[in-house]
């Protein structure tokens, strides 16, 4: 029986496409999780408990969703499904759902599964469901959208530290680059620094300084993974462990928070290294929550790769690149491999999954060592990091 977050490990995941699919949710999550109980070579049966991390928000029709996973297999009809959200950290919440339920003693295997349908809706409709993930008890922020939102931060960012345009045009060109060799990615399109900094019609200011290209996608997609503890996962070919898995929420009014530092991000980094005993230097890779461009260089900071202030230090000397000494987002992160809210935490550790145990395919790490999974809801609101290595 597991005691600690240390004895839980996932033993085996599935991925959609991420993308504009055809698919309806439905097909998304039995995809996703029948594909991980294959890999983890169980059936239903096996399974004790089902947490699914759903956001919705009007996006689709399905407001009810935590038992449309149990048609993946016989043997999950009537076992407990729970449906979990967070804003944009719904995976990763289900995910600790899941490890609560192993280490109560409620559960001795567990099956997660993220999924997200949004392409059926405009842009607009899709950015005014995803607002309602900010403060709505002030008006001035209700009448937000997220970009508008991470524009903020982008200015105070720049107020402070000086003009942090020329870096973020830097991280897309990377996760776009990255994108190109993950089959599972929803644009696999390559873009230059210069086509990721140049305004146009064709990479337009969205929300000033915010550029198109400064954007995650809109997108549908599925993840799951199977979660057990170190005992039962003996003889399962391939098996990654927690070493720790840390959440901290800060104030949702942004005007109680300093936009400009993403202290509950840095928090819990901080907590993790410190559980799992490991530094910065540590990491083999790490996925982050690249939903905004400013978001990946501010937590480059919150990770400890750069002062405060200096996180275009991090990409500038090539340390976050693929071939880096901490490549992050070797995925594409959601601004290439795409973001469909519910699916995107366990996607995050289903990458580092893939990597621990040496099947990421052309986006492998070359040492991948230990791992940093960030993923976070609303602006560094509900922060949620997970440090994983090889059994």
């Amino acid at each position: 029986m597991a005691s600690d977050i240390s004895d839980i490990c996932i033993i085996g995941t599935g991925h959609t496409r991420f993308g504009r699919l055809d698919d309806n949710l439905e097909t998304l999550i039995v995809t996703a999780s029948r594909e991980a109980l294959h890999e983890a070579g169980l059936s239903g049966d096996a399974i004790d408990a089902i947490f699914i991390s759903h956001f919705n928000s009007g996006l689709v029709r399905d407001s009810f969703v935590s038992s449309l996973v149990l048609q993946t297999d016989p043997g999950l009809r009537f076992k407990p499904s729970t449906r979990v959200e967070n804003a944009c950290a719904s995976g990763t919440a289900a995910i600790h759902a899941g490890m609560a339920a192993i280490l109560a003693g409620q559960a001795k295997r567990v099956l997660v599964v993220g999924a997200e349908k949004m392409t059926s809706r405009s842009t607009p409709e899709v950015t005014e469901a995803l607002a309602g993930a900010g403060y709505q008890n002030n008006p001035a922020e209700a009448a937000l959208s997220f970009p508008g939102v991470f524009a903020l931060a982008a200015q105070a960012y720049g107020e402070r530290h000086g003009d942090p345009l020329p870096a973020m045009a830097q991280i897309a060109s990377k996760n776009h680059m990255n994108a190109m060799a993950n089959p599972l990615a929803h644009m696999r399109r390559p873009m230059t620094v210069a086509d990721c900094a140049t305004i146009g019609d064709r990479n337009p200011v969205v929300a000033p300084p915010l550029r198109l290209t400064d954007c995650s996608l809109v997108s549908d997609g599925a993840a799951a993974l199977v979660l057990t503890s170190t005992d039962l996962a003996q003889g399962h070919e391939h098996v990654a462990r927690f070493r720790a898995a840390v959440q901290v929420n800060d104030l949702l009014p942004m005007s109680l928070r300093d936009l400009a530092a993403f202290e509950g991000p840095a928090r819990a980094i901080r907590r993790a290294y410190s559980e799992a005993g490991i530094g910065v230097d540590d990491l083999g890779f790490a996925e982050v929550h690249d939903c905004f461009t400013i978001a990946e260089l501010m937590i480059y900071e919150a990770m400890g790769l750069a002062e405060a202030g200096n996180g275009a230090e991090a990409i500038a000397s090539g340390r976050v690149l693929r071939e880096g000494r901490t490549p992050v987002n070797l995925s594409g992160g959601l601004k290439a491999k795409g973001h469909p809210i519910g699916a995107t935490g366990v996607s995050m550790h289903v990458m580092a999954f893939r990597q621990l145990t040496g099947n990421a395919g052309e986006i492998q790490a070359p040492n991948p060592r230990a791992g940093l999974v960030f993923n976070m809801g609303g602006v560094a609101v509900a922060n949620y990091a997970s440090i994983l290595s090889s059994c």
